[in-house]
């Protein structure tokens, strides 16, 4: 399996050279005032290449520089120069940390202990990402725990945005040795309630503006996916991947199915669904590989969760200006989220999000950087 994907990116590789080169000089002018808190940009290193801003505007990643087969770096994830871009884009979850419930819950509605709970619906008639005003539009209180770590924390208040209980969050993102972005979260909740927290960064390995993703090569550890309906909101079953354009258990470019006549793409409008992964939840292993065609740049994605959503950037349309200067243009970056399965709350199939009240919600994911000769 190595071996095929190593040809197949070689491929890709010769035929096209990197466009993106490193945003050294960007400085991006973070510090006002939201909602009574400060907005800050944070810088982290590992010394050995990996470079990442965050702002606790949203828990944002920022930037993330890693090197390229060139010897150059390549931003790699997409994002503004200032917090107001962040707070007028069109888009509201670049580079963000994903809550309380990270993607859909059917009709802004769930049940627990016989209580049934009403959520704002941002997305069409289902609620998205935590609803109107999530984890990615507060002000997180940061703690720089040394050059290569950050930590955040935020408590929502019972009931904020209908979630029940008085949840306490923390987040810490470091970068570490062996060129890995790595994600830590951890919640405590005085009432019985849902969480299912991630992160939301846009990728593109060949740098921040340099083009369609279509062209990267992927390959997704999982024999399944959670089919969904026209509102993308899981029918309740798991769906084998062969045959279908979503079978990416053997390495394959992003767009190399695009135009194959699926329902569920139409669906879509491309890539926009949760993958079952191999393995046993709870345990850290290797969800996806992805490179850049162009870069040469190698994202390993590694989780204990249950699921992973990809999603190929389907929605962007060209509307927000990122700090490199380029437009959030069609499918010019993608997302891979690591979660447990969308509609969870609603789905008693799948597994639970439920966390009590003495118990801590804890996950880890990483993604990993190298580069691809």
């Amino acid at each position: 399996m190595k071996h095929c994907l190593t040809a197949l990116v070689a491929c890709c590789i010769a035929c096209q050279s990197p466009t993106s080169t490193s945003n050294n000089n960007m400085t991006p002018a973070f510090d006002s005032t939201i909602d009574g808190k400060t907005a800050q940009l944070f810088q982290l290193s590992n010394g050995k290449g990996l470079r990442c801003a965050i702002t606790n505007y949203g828990g944002r990643i920022v930037s993330l520089e890693a090197p390229a087969k060139d010897g150059k770096s390549r931003d790699v994830v997409v994002g503004f120069a200032t917090a107001s871009d962040y707070l007028n884009s069109t888009e509201p979850y670049f580079g963000a940390t994903i809550g309380r419930v990270g993607n859909r819950i059917a009709n802004g509605k769930f049940t627990l202990d016989s209580v049934q709970y009403t959520l704002f619906t941002n997305n069409g008639p289902n609620t998205l990402h935590g609803g109107k005003k999530g984890f990615q539009a507060v002000v997180w209180d940061a703690k720089q725990l040394g050059d290569s770590s950050l930590e955040l924390t935020y408590t929502s208040p019972d009931g904020e945005e209908g979630f029940p209980g008085t949840l306490k969050v923390k987040v810490t993102y470091t970068l570490t040795a062996d060129n890995a972005l790595d994600c830590s979260y951890e919640a405590t909740t005085d009432k019985k309630t849902v969480v299912n927290l991630t992160n939301h960064a846009f990728f593109n390995l060949n740098g921040e503006g340099s083009g369609t993703i279509n062209s990267h090569v992927m390959q997704i550890n999982a024999d399944a996916y959670t089919p969904v309906d026209s509102t993308l909101i899981p029918l309740g079953k798991i769906a084998a991947v062969e045959g279908t354009p979503f079978d990416f258990r053997k390495p394959a470019t992003i767009g190399s199915r695009l135009e194959v006549k699926d329902e569920q793409l139409t669906f879509g409008k491309g890539y926009d669904h949760n993958y079952v992964l191999q393995g046993h939840a709870g345990t850290l292993r290797l969800a996806a590989v992805t490179i850049g065609d162009q870069s040469g740049i190698r994202m390993e994605t590694w989780t204990i969760e249950p699921g992973l959503q990809f999603y190929g950037g389907n929605f962007m349309q060209g509307k927000n200006t990122f700090k490199s200067g380029a437009k959030d243009d069609f499918r010019t970056a993608f997302c891979l989220e690591t979660q447990h399965y969308p509609d969870a709350p609603n789905q008693p199939s799948f597994p639970s999000i439920v966390l009590e009240p003495g118990k801590t919600y804890s996950t880890h994911s990483r993604y990993v950087f190298s580069v691809q000769q």
